[in-house]
C-alpha cells in the first residue's frame, strides 16, 4: 500500500502514488472521464485496488486543487500549442 506524496520536480509537484509517475489527477480522470473501472486501472497500471480508492479520496478531499490542477494543465497545453511549430505549405506548382 502507497502513500499519496508530493515530490517537488516530481510531475511538477502533483500528488501522485508514492513511488509511480501516476497522479491523483490521472487516476481521476480515468475513472470519472474516461470511465474506467478502478479494477481496470488497478490491473492495467500493476496498483492494489487500494491505492486507486487512495488516490480517489484524496481527489474528493481536495477537490479545489485538484481543480486548480487540471486549469494549469490545460494552460500549458494551450501554450504549447501556440508556440509548436507548424508544418511548412507546399506549394502547388499547377
Amino acid at each position: 500500500m502507497a502513500d499519496i506524496v508530493e515530490t517537488e520536480g516530481v510531475m511538477g509537484g502533483q500528488p501522485r502514488i508514492e513511488g509511480r509517475r501516476i497522479s491523483v489527477l490521472q487516476i481521476s480522470e480515468w475513472i470519472r472521464t474516461e470511465g474506467m473501472a478502478p479494477e481496470t486501472v488497478s490491473s492495467e497500471f500493476d496498483l492494489p485496488l487500494a491505492d486507486i480508492y487512495r488516490a480517489l479520496a484524496y481527489y474528493y478531499d481536495n477537490v479545489d486543487r485538484m481543480r486548480e490542477l487540471r486549469e494549469r494543465r490545460y494552460e500549458r497545453i494551450e501554450r504549447s500549442k501556440e508556440t509548436a511549430l507548424t508544418p511548412p505549405t507546399v506549394e502547388s506548382s499547377e
